[in-house]
Order: structure tokens, then C-alpha cells, then sequence
């Protein structure tokens, strides 16, 4: 067979293969040749360019930033939002919100301890935008840090936690203690308590963490529940250099924990028990996140991201600044 004759018949078989739908298996039995053939003729015709294979994505898909996210930060999985503005809000909100919902309702597997940050407007997001899971499989739903706080925002709280282990069908596991404890000596005496154990022991068990990414300053969410540093406290913070916090564990700029006499009064998952996580999802994104969330990427705080465009175009451009 000539050069001409076989890419002839090469590019018979891409036509009947790509334009005419027909199978591997079908084209063979038509010409008479065998699949191996069929199939090695395909290849050669990519090869040849006779057959060039585009992925067209939709309008509001980012498979490109999500790969340089990935490759950037050495995530196991980065999912990117559309958003009409770099400062979050509504529509923002509700696009993190419904993508971190597939990727649970779609990766979640049996037996899974599922911890949550409950004190984040983008976990609420996530929450109120999953279905319920068609068949139980046996997931415990764990809180991350304390939630005792202003009564009506506790109660909001506890609300969400109760809403994802219904949708799991599973069990929440509640932290019956404040996230931030007015003084050092107090915690001993909360970790001594029966119910504040059990929900601690299942840190270590965990294999699936979701949960919000802070900045510096809190978010109304936070702030209404009473689990935050006072002014001068979030000022002896900042010039230790801390730029976010995760479960109200404070990090610097390049991911680095951020160590004051603070970090004594906090009741959460330590950084070294979310490290041991599986799969830990930040679900974070607008402008005055972006320290925030690059901190947390840097220090492997986190190891699958929930963004949006405008976040995941600045992160990859800015990595190595």
C-alpha cells in the first residue's frame, strides 16, 4: 500500500468513525478489515492531522484555569465559578455554592466522616444547594469548631449542620463549646466534657473536610455569632503577619501558622489533623479573599478549591509574587 492509499483509507475510516457515528467494530465488518486496523488507522490519522480534536468549552466553563490551578498548586481537584464581578455576591455566591454541592453529592462515598466549618455564608451556599442522596451511606456530619455563640446565630448554625446530615442521611456530630473561649484556663475544663470528646476523637477519623476560608477581618457571618478576636486581638494578628485563617486557625502569607497566645483560647481541627484529611475543599472566592486563599494553598492548608474566574485568573498570574 502506498503513502497516498493509506492516508486514502485513513481518512475514510476517521469519516465513517467521527462524521458517520459508526463504532470501531461496525467500520471493520463494512471494510473488511479487523479492529486493530481500525483502531490503529484512527491514531495514525490524528497523527497525520487528518484528524485534529478540539474540546470546545461552554460559555462559564474554566477547564483551562482549573488545570493551572491544579498544576500551580498541586491540588487534587480546582472547580471555577462564573461571576460578574471580583467582589463576591449573590450570584457569585450561589455558583460556589451549587459547584461545591455536585462535587460532595458526587464524590462523597460510604462510611464518610464529613466535617464543616458552620460559621461561613459559602457553606450555607453549598448546603442549600444540595439534593438529598438517593440511598444512605452511613455518613457521620461533624462539626469543626466550636459553635456555642449568640443564640440566634448559634441556632442558624446547628440548622446547617442538621441540614447536610439529613441530606447525607446521616448523623451530626455537634461541638457543644465556643469557637473562641474567653480564656486559656477554661479550655481544659471543655475538653474534659463527654460530648466535646466525642465529636474531638472523630478529627482524626475524617475523611472529607469542607469549609470556608477567612480573611483577617471576619465576615458578618462570623461576627454575629461572637467567635471572634476582639479589635486589638486581630491587631496583635495582623502584625504577626496573618492573613486568613481556617477553622479559626490563623496563617501568614505563605501558609505558614501564625503562633500568638490566641491560638490557646481557639477549639477547632488543629492544622496538623486537616493535613492528615483526605480531601480538605476551600470554598472561597471575592476580591478581599485573595491573600486569604493563596495563604491557604501555599501551606497545603487545603488540597481541592472552590472559586471564582476572577480569583482563579489573579492566583495562577500572581503564584510565584
Amino acid at each position: 500500500m502506498t503513502h497516498t492509499d493509506e492516508l486514502r483509507l485513513m481518512t475514510l475510516v476517521a469519516r465513517m468513525y467521527y462524521e458517520r457515528g459508526l463504532n470501531q467494530p461496525e467500520i471493520a465488518t463494512q471494510l473488511d478489515l479487523s479492529q486493530a486496523t481500525i483502531s490503529r488507522l484512527l491514531k495514525r490519522a490524528q497523527q497525520e492531522k487528518i484528524v485534529r480534536i478540539t474540546v470546545s468549552a461552554p460559555s462559564g466553563i474554566y477547564t483551562d484555569l482549573e488545570e493551572a490551578l491544579q498544576k500551580a498548586f498541586r491540588l487534587k481537584a480546582a472547580i471555577v465559578v462564573d461571576c460578574e464581578q471580583e467582589d463576591m455576591d449573590e450570584y457569585t455566591l450561589r455558583n460556589l455554592g451549587a459547584a461545591a454541592a455536585f462535587y460532595v453529592e458526587s464524590t462523597i462515598r460510604r462510611n464518610e466522616v464529613v466535617g464543616v466549618s458552620s460559621w461561613s455564608a459559602s457553606m450555607l451556599a453549598t448546603i442549600e444547594a444540595m439534593r438529598p442522596l438517593p440511598r444512605p451511606l452511613g455518613a457521620r456530619v461533624v462539626q469543626l469548631h466550636g459553635g456555642v455563640g449568640n443564640p440566634a446565630a448559634e441556632a442558624h448554625a446547628n440548622r446547617l449542620l442538621n441540614r447536610l446530615a439529613a441530606l447525607l442521611h446521616g448523623e451530626a456530630k455537634f461541638l457543644p463549646a465556643p469557637g473562641i473561649v474567653g480564656s486559656a484556663d477554661a479550655v481544659p475544663i471543655l475538653l474534659a466534657d463527654q460530648f466535646v470528646q466525642e465529636t474531638m476523637t472523630l478529627f482524626d477519623s475524617m475523611t472529607l473536610a469542607l469549609v470556608g476560608i477567612g480573611a483577617l477581618e471576619p465576615s458578618k457571618f462570623l461576627a454575629s455569632s461572637g467567635n471572634i478576636f476582639s479589635e486589638a486581638e486581630t491587631h496583635l494578628l495582623c502584625s504577626q503577619g496573618a492573613v486568613g485563617n481556617i477553622c479559626l486557625r490563623f496563617y501568614d502569607a505563605d501558609g505558614a501558622p501564625v503562633s500568638t497566645p490566641l491560638n490557646d483560647r481557639v477549639l477547632s481541627m488543629s492544622r496538623d489533623q486537616l493535613r492528615r484529611v483526605k480531601r480538605v475543599v476551600g470554598i472561597a472566592g471575592g476580591r478581599r479573599k485573595f491573600e486569604a486563599i493563596r495563604g491557604a494553598l501555599r501551606g497545603n492548608w487545603i488540597n481541592v478549591l472552590v472559586t471564582d474566574r476572577f480569583m482563579a485568573e489573579r492566583l495562577v498570574k500572581e503564584k510565584d509574587a
